[in-house]
């Protein structure tokens, strides 16, 4: 079961970069990258949040279902 929520969290982590490189391609992120220097903070939040669900479905989902054996 926490497999399953890792893969689930796995794909949602994904999602969330693919939103996060499509929002950082559009004319006013890169106007407001091109001033600032820096994404919006809605980009960044998909971004980062996308990175983080990325790791912690990878960890549930590598590690999440062994058993210590005795």
């Amino acid at each position: 079961m926490i497999r399953i929520i890792g893969l689930v969290l796995l794909a949602v982590g994904v999602t969330l970069l693919v939103f996060g490189y499509n929002a950082s391609q559009t004319v006013g992120e890169q106007v407001v990258e091109g001033f600032t220097g820096r994404f919006t903070n809605q980009t960044m939040a998909y971004l980062i949040g996308g990175v983080a669900a990325i790791v912690g479905g990878a960890a549930l989902a590598l590690w999440g279902g062994r058993r210590a054996t005795t």
